[in-house]
């Protein structure tokens, strides 16, 4: 089952694929947003098409933990994207993934200006990563 990764924002999504076997992260282009009509209609598309079977979507809680604004704007956001798709949607801690990617991003020598959409796809990627990597983790037997 492939699962597809989402980096939430209100300017640009973005966006990441599992690979079939569940092992890589592959990013996919910066979805600009328009509104969220069209927004749901790219979203299922690019599932449908991915054959995705879960919808993972970045929880930005607060340093602490907590959820704060933004967070509960991504709860009310993956409902709908459950609703609209009828696809499983996860929850997953993205706390410090866009600060990872803008790290990646600067050690790889690249202009602010040409990472902007870049971000939010490398965090998408990281985002995703984190989670098959915990996948593998639970089946490892133990010692």
């Amino acid at each position: 089952m492939r699962v597809l990764a989402l980096d939430l924002g209100k300017r640009r999504i973005g966006i990441a694929v599992s690979d079939e076997l569940g092992f890589t992260a592959q990013g996919m282009e910066t979805l600009n947003c328009v509104n969220k009509r069209a927004d749901l209609a790219a979203i299922a598309k690019i599932a449908r098409e991915k054959a995705v079977g879960l919808v993972l979507v970045g929880n930005p809680l607060n340093m602490t933990g907590q959820v704060g604004a933004q967070a509960e704007w991504v709860h009310e956001y993956a409902a709908r994207i459950a609703e609209y798709t009828g696809l499983e949607v996860k929850l997953w801690d993205e706390r410090l993934t866009s600060a990872e990617a803008n790290r990646f991003l600067r050690e790889g020598g690249m202009s602010f200006d040409r990472k902007t959409g870049t971000v939010d796809r490398m965090a998408a990627v990281i985002l995703l990563q984190s989670y098959l990597d915990s996948l593998s983790l639970s089946q490892v037997p133990a010692v």
